[in-house]
């Protein structure tokens, strides 16, 4: 299981990773006064700078999308990485060297990690460079009768592995590294000391940050004593084939863009995609296309929507191809979003479509993708006589439980009438079939025996069926604050200056508590200050309260208040008490004006006791809204 990265190196990561000079790399900045610089925002389109950067704080905050966070966020949103990933990629850069705890982790030991991806960097180097030597002119004949020039080996770092047995070992020792670190990264073989690979073509493997973790390797003579057609590097603590991803790094931030990824088989086939135009294709290596290849490619494509975004597999029009859409349609749930299925007829993959038909061709193939629910419903429905009715009808229950399968509900009705139109049946008899699948609750085809029903016992028969044409609802999350509101000016300042300036405020906040706040974000801000306050947190105030809240819209206030320049840029104890004051003062303010309309409803003869109660009470109110009103302005008693 993979590790989790130390906190405290992730603190170091943080402190030593200035986000000036990494965000700097990305976006012109410019000073914008009050210790923080501004530049155009490289998360959306715009003409005007709203994107700001507080280096003393080391915060961005866009004022015109709602992007802010630290300098990890940062790196994780621009270069589309997973929070291990991004802190590694800067921890690299700052030289830290990583712990990982809760597992063996990436790194496995302090320093081997950074060693290995070294030792990687500098084999991917010397293979590129044997490329051109006159032993590979094999390789480039390969390269050569798949459409592939110089400039394409160039661009995808495709090299190739000398079959003298210790050229690389002997390479990369006199470049500085050990045998055990060269055995460690699956370049050399810990038996004998020979390279691992020898006489083949090889294609780096990297990943999302473009850090090289391994190689694929075609074989390219007929005395190979290796016999696999492909091998790759074998596990490593830098390579795990069930998670990398060929040609990531390439597709990464287009598939964030476009939010598509179209995956198809093999290195050449990732090749002729990119060359052709499709900057979204990605290949497993080594192994099928799994659960954490799924996970990788919907981090990439964004949790906003549920239902955006789409899955392009590339799969043969034979018997093979629509086994392998089969398989991928039983683990379809992974993903977040839709699955399609983009089918050569001809048996052609996207390297011989492109080299026969040309670059056009492999564009077009992915443009006639079909939802994978249809091609697997095609092919259930090709294996039985339409023409008859007792074979419609074991089509149209073979077919139903893929049907009534499909997660996105809106779709189910449509489908249905999908279905009705394959099957020339009526769409109500259909419906009726697919809400019997539903019933017996099994999504992938198999019935429900009598057993399992009743284990699960008769609830399951009363419960309502889902209704298939009702839209589908989202939970309202905690409103945005404007940040231009004058009603709500007081509590932004007053959050403004906790966030930036706590030590002018007391492990209590001066009093001040979430139901002094009108606005649902600043009382869940407040709220997280007092947790952060609570607990044990570390030396960053800032991430310690958004790290005390699982509100987003919570998380990213407390990133905006930390970057906006305060009103006064040198506060002090006073100018905090002021605040704390004005916003009691508020809160006093309308429970007073909230008592006195109860008091208008309350009869004073018949519930005598309960209305000078409430007169009591408004009394001791009156009194704290003048002590607050003398503290509001800054005076003393």
């Amino acid at each position: 299981m993979a590790g989790r990265i130390n906190d405290e190196d992730v603190a170091e990561v943080r402190s030593r990773a200035r986000i000036d000079e990494v965000v700097g790399s990305h976006v012109a900045l410019r000073n914008a006064g009050s210790g923080s610089l501004k530049g155009l925002c490289p998360f959306h389109d715009e003409k005007t700078p709203s994107f700001q950067v507080t280096p003393a704080r080391g915060f961005y905050y866009c004022f015109g999308c709602g992007e802010g966070g630290d300098v990890i966020t940062f790196v994780q949103k621009v270069d589309n990485l997973s929070f291990a990933e991004a802190v590694q990629q800067l921890a690299d850069r700052v030289g830290v060297q990583l712990r990982w705890t809760d597992g063996d982790g990436p790194g496995h030991a302090p320093g081997l990690r950074l060693r290995l991806l070294a030792a990687n960097k500098a084999a991917e180097e010397f293979y590129a460079e044997q490329l051109m030597g006159p032993e590979a002119v094999v390789g480039r004949r390969f390269l050569s009768e798949r459409g592939f020039d110089r400039a394409a080996a160039e661009r995808f770092g495709v090299g190739y592995a000398p079959r003298a047995g210790r050229a690389l070992g002997q390479h990369l020792k006199a470049r500085g590294f050990t045998e055990a670190e060269l055995v460690r990264a699956g370049l050399v073989r810990e038996r004998g000391g020979f390279d691992f690979f020898q006489g083949r073509l090889l294609w780096p493997i990297r990943d999302a940050g473009s850090q090289v973790l391994g190689f694929g390797a075609r074989r390219l003579h007929d005395d190979d004593r290796m016999p696999a057609k492909y091998l790759n590097t074998p596990e490593s603590p830098v390579y795990k084939k069930s998670s990398v991803l060929y040609g990531l790094d390439l597709a990464r931030t287009q598939i964030g863009k476009k939010g598509q990824a179209v995956v198809v088989e093999g290195y050449t086939d990732v090749m002729a995609a990119h060359l052709s135009g499709v900057d979204t294709a990605v290949a497993s290596c080594g192994t099928a296309f799994g659960d954490d290849h799924a996970r990788t490619l919907q981090r990439l494509m964004g949790h906003s929507d549920a239902f955006s975004g789409e899955v392009v597999f590339t799969f043969d029009g034979d018997a093979a191809g629509q086994a392998a859409a089969l398989k991928v349609f039983s683990g379809d749930q992974n993903f977040i979003s839709q699955t399609y299925v983009a089918v050569e007829p001809s048996g052609l993959d996207p390297c011989d479509l492109r080299l026969q038909h040309g670059e056009a061709a492999v564009r077009e193939l992915v443009a006639r993708r079909v939802p994978l629910y249809r091609f697997v419903m095609g092919n259930v429905l090709s294996q039985y006589d339409l023409d008859r009715a007792d074979g419609r009808l074991r089509a149209l229950r073979a077919a139903a439980p893929l049907v009534s399968s499909i997660r996105d509900t809106s779709l189910v009705a449509g489908y249905a009438r999908e279905l009705a139109g394959m099957l020339g049946m009526d769409v109500e008899e259909v419906r009726a079939e697919l809400a019997r699948a539903q019933r017996r609750g099994d999504p992938r085809g198999g019935e429900v025996r009598g057993g399992d029903r009743r284990a699960r016992g008769e609830q399951a028969e009363r419960e309502p069926e889902p209704d298939a044409e009702a839209p589908r609802t989202r939970p309202q999350g905690t409103p945005v604050p404007l940040a231009d509101d004058p009603r709500l000016d007081v509590e932004r300042e007053t959050c403004q200056l906790i966030v930036q300036r706590p030590d002018l405020f007391d492990a209590t906040l001066g009093g001040l508590v979430p139901e002094h706040f009108t606005h649902p974000a600043y009382a869940g801000l407040v709220r997280a200050m007092h947790t952060a306050l609570a607990a044990d947190g570390s030396a960053d105030w800032v991430s310690d309260v958004r790290d005390a809240t699982e509100d987003p819209v919570v998380q990213q206030l407390a990133v905006a208040l930390a970057v906006e320049p305060l009103r006064r840029p040198d506060p002090d104890q006073s100018y905090a008490d002021v605040h704390v004051a004005r916003i009691q003062l508020l809160a006093v303010t309308r429970q007073i004006t909230d008592l006195k309309s109860r008091l208008q409803r309350t009869n004073p003869v018949e519930q005598t006791t309960r209305y000078n109660q409430m007169f009591t009470t408004l009394l001791g109110l009156e009194a704290s809204r003048k002590e607050l009103q003398v503290r509001s302005i800054g005076a003393r008693d």
